[in-house]
């Protein structure tokens, strides 16, 4: 038996594991490649990708999430942010290879979409998301069981994130919650408060304050935000009872290191530029910026700018720096000074691409992400409710 020491009370606490003793294959995931890959010096990866794709043929769809490198992005059959991959993979039922060039809560939404006869692979598992990984289903089961001690889990409903696991999309399905992305939040949150009186938002803490208070006309203080490591939340029964809005203490990595400084100093050095945001940066910035929205809304946006204008854009890196490619006639810029890629995103570069791709073609496949049967079951009925709402198509 192995000896853990647990940072939280309770039969819902989280292993600590000692470095070089213990490994925990759900958190570390990639720590080890099945195979050798092609060194990333290897001139020849181009014209090897290339070959191997065209040997596949209709055998494989290939997607690029927008924030994937140029050298991936390349090759994708389509792009787009996570759930427009997912269900175009949906769209192409008789491709029985889908390669999901992003992260791994996306590869399980596009398995979760999929029929059984088709296989998800990501090239690399170490490919996660920071946000995803900051709710963990023990955690989540525990601050429901919290809820329901304070008397407030029978009036509150939970709302994921498209950025989340399989299992808290499925959480979500068995407790009478739905999916939200960033476009189309706004809509699940007046569906859920017209299910019950609270929300419970989860992972994202940033979407949603921003949604409820400037899109809702919640207040600030009627949000609080549950930290998973401390007992309760943080929280008290009277806090919870109050709150309209209760936030799971989670951020994404890139989004939330821009700063309301960043915004006055490219205002400084800028002038007449307008700052574009996504709504998982903090609610600091965004009430700073001239526009918010979607992955989607910020293409779009930058493509329909008047030429000569000026843009500051804070998203992740390599979206930022192909948009300024994209449109050469506008001065775009990344928000921030400091040089900021998604780490996990980067680590589908083009080795593990023609890694995957080449042993496709020689009949093995690697990296296979598949969610077991009763997860996708409710994770399933949890996107099905949001792809019921009404209105603003779903947009990550």
């Amino acid at each position: 038996m192995i000896d853990v020491t647990t940072i939280a009370d309770g039969p819902k606490s989280l292993p600590l594991l000692f470095l070089g003793q213990n490994t925990d294959p759900h958190s570390e995931r990639g720590v080890e490649c099945p195979g050798a890959l092609p060194p990333a010096s290897d001139p020849d990866l181009v014209e090897r990708a290339l070959k191997a794709k065209a040997a596949l043929g209709d055998q494989v769809f290939v997607l690029g999430h927008h924030y994937q490198r140029d050298e991936v992005i390349q090759f994708a059959d389509v792009t787009g942010d996570s759930f427009k991959l997912a269900r175009d993979a949906a769209n192409r039922p008789d491709a029985p290879y889908i390669v999901f060039c992003g992260v791994h809560f996306m590869a399980e939404s596009a398995d979760i979409l999929t029929n059984e006869n088709q296989t998800v692979i990501l090239p690399d598992l170490a490919a996660g998301c920071s946000m995803a990984d900051m709710a963990r289903i023990q955690q989540v089961e525990a601050a429901w069981e919290a809820l329901a001690d304070a008397g407030v889990a029978d009036v509150t409903v939970p709302v994921t994130y498209m950025n989340s696991s399989a299992d808290i999309k499925a959480f979500c399905g068995r407790n009478g919650g739905a999916v939200c992305t960033s476009s189309n939040a706004d809509v699940a949150l007046a569906w859920a408060f017209e299910q019950g009186e609270k929300v419970l938002f989860l992972p994202d803490q940033h979407l949603g304050r921003n949604t409820a208070v400037l899109q809702m006309g919640i207040s600030l203080d009627e949000c609080v935000v549950y930290d998973p490591h401390k007992p309760g939340g943080g929280l008290t029964k009277e806090q919870l009872t109050a709150a309209k809005m209760i936030l799971w203490r989670g951020h994404c990595s890139v989004h939330g290191r821009f700063t309301p400084e960043s915004v006055d100093d490219v205002r400084s050095r800028v002038p007449g530029v307008n700052v574009i945001v996504h709504p998982e940066c903090r609610h600091e910035v965004v009430t700073k910026a001239d526009y918010v929205g979607s992955t989607e809304y910020i293409i779009n946006a930058l493509a329909k700018a008047e030429p000569g204008t000026s843009w500051a854009v804070a998203t992740e890196l390599n979206l930022v720096q192909r948009l300024a490619k994209q449109n050469p006639d506008k001065n775009i810029v990344f928000l921030d000074k400091t040089v900021c890629y998604c780490a996990t995103m980067n680590r589908i570069d083009l080795p593990h691409l023609v890694w995957a791709l080449e042993n496709l073609v020689a009949g093995h496949v690697v990296n296979p992400i598949k969610v077991d049967a009763d997860t996708e079951h409710y994770a399933k009925i949890a996107l099905d409710r949001m792809l019921a709402l009404p209105g603003k198509s779903a947009r990550d």
